[in-house]
């Protein structure tokens, strides 16, 4: 009796540590998305960022069957939306929608900034796309030689809107001013819907503008397109060369929107938030759908993702001391 006792404990305690088992295994990975996840973005609703975030909230819905919402954290380009998912429960529910002037640009010009790049998790760099100097049709230049020409020839006339402070819109005009020693008084704007609009009336006659804010002004001849910042020339504007293939290399680069997730978030669920995107990213006619809008859909995830932002902010910093530009928190 004693051996059949013995035998019945042991099996009750297999059975116990069988049951016990999926528990400790669920504790250790939970599931995701087990609630609505909120994509939150820096910025008013309607802008260019909206786009690409109202996309993937579908795409990512499609892929896990979750429900993905998008909220507005407007204010001190983007720092407010930042901090307010940093400060969100860590659990890959409250993810941000990065952008490259808010995650590398940003430490350098906040004194004060309250949240950390650290903190985050690089998931994918989701679309990315160049700035285009354009000019007004005011000004007697098709080409970058013509627009220097002028310029020098204008010296405080020739001033250049950006689309906001702090941002490779702003710098970019910095950088040609001082490779060409002009005098090109900066004009900020709180967005590129404003920055456009008086572009398009002549009160600012140049600036760095967003390729998607400007290719039908473009291509109705309402302003001239000079060069665009990416290494090879857009296939929105193909005609329009490279600052890189007219010798002016170090004035490349792209605008680009991301997903990053809070890195104190569960490993696990960072791995599946990783598999979805990367699965999000791959459909065809998401793509397709971003493209349409002039937007490029990079394969850039994770690791790779993560190096780009360490170099575009040591980069990014350089050009931030040169200026002495520090913002207002």
């Amino acid at each position: 009796m004693n051996k059949i006792h013995r035998a019945r404990r042991l099996a009750l305690a297999l059975t116990g540590a069988c049951l016990l088992t999926p528990w400790a295994a669920s504790a250790q990975a939970p599931a995701w998305p087990s609630k609505p996840v909120t994509l939150i973005v820096g910025t008013p609703p309607g802008g260019a960022i909206d786009a690409y975030a109202r996309a993937l909230a579908q795409q990512l819905g499609k892929v896990t069957g979750g429900t993905f919402l998008v909220d507005y954290k407007p204010g001190a380009n983007g720092n407010i939306s930042a901090e307010f998912v940093q400060k969100a429960q860590p659990d890959g529910h409250t993810l941000w929608i990065g952008t490259q002037a808010m995650m590398t640009i940003n430490p350098s010009v906040y004194p004060n900034q309250r949240w950390q790049p650290a903190g985050f998790k690089p998931i994918a760099k989701g679309v990315e796309a160049p700035l285009v100097l354009v000019a007004h049709p005011s000004v007697p230049a098709h080409t970058l030689a013509e627009l220097v020409k002028w310029a020098a020839a204008n010296p405080g006339k020739a001033a250049y809107a950006s689309f906001s402070p702090g941002t490779p819109s702003q710098f970019l005009g910095y950088q040609l001013s001082q490779r060409f020693k002009l005098d090109m008084p900066h004009i900020p704007y709180k967005g590129s819907a404003p920055q456009t609009t008086d572009l398009l009336g002549g009160q600012v006659p140049l600036g760095f503008a967003q390729l998607q804010s400007v290719i039908p002004h473009v291509q109705s001849g309402k302003l001239n397109a000079i060069a665009v910042t990416s290494p090879q020339r857009s296939r929105h504007l193909p005609q329009v060369p490279t600052l890189a293939e007219l010798g002016y290399r170090e004035l490349n680069t792209t605008v680009w929107f991301g997903l990053l997730a809070p890195a104190a978030a569960p490993k696990a669920v960072l791995d599946a938030i990783a598999t979805a995107t990367q699965k999000a990213q791959a459909d065809g006619d998401y793509r397709a759908r971003l493209e349409a809008q002039g937007f490029d859909v990079p394969q850039e995830y994770g690791d790779a993702f993560a190096a780009t932002i360490a170099a575009e902010t040591a980069r990014w910093a350089e050009v931030v001391r040169a200026t002495g530009f520090k913002a207002n928190d």
